[in-house]
């Protein structure tokens, strides 16, 4: 089994706890929008969906942290997750967590890990 890294972005257009970077990615057959961000010197990256009602967090494009840095925001349903896990701390599905996705920095540039390809 490989896995299979797919370039997202250039390491250094990501900064604590300011915008992230969208993508798409295919799970399954499925093609899904995601983004990556940077939270205390390292990348996470999630598909982009509030776990409330399957609707995208960014209020502006690459826009997902509140207005403190400290959290990713829904800006639908004010939903306020973790940006090291993604797990749901206030708003209406407070408890669950957004679906992560595996990526890796290397080289100055941050790729996704597809975990469906195998080799």
């Amino acid at each position: 089994m490989a896995d299979t890294e797919r370039l997202i972005c250039r390491a250094d257009e990501l900064q604590n706890g300011r915008h992230g970077k969208r993508f798409q990615v295919t799970l399954y057959g499925q093609t899904r929008n995601a983004f990556v961000i940077r939270w205390h010197g390292k990348v996470y990256a999630y598909i982009n969906e509030c776990q409330h009602v399957p609707i995208e967090l960014d209020w502006n494009e690459g826009e997902f942290f509140d207005l403190s840095g400290c959290y990713l925001v829904c800006a639908t349903h004010g939903a306020y997750y973790a940006p090291d896990n993604g797990y749901c701390l206030g708003g209406p599905c407070k408890g669950r967590s957004l679906v992560k996705l595996s990526v890796v920095e290397h080289d100055e540039q941050v790729f996704w890990i597809d975990e469906t390809t195998h080799g």
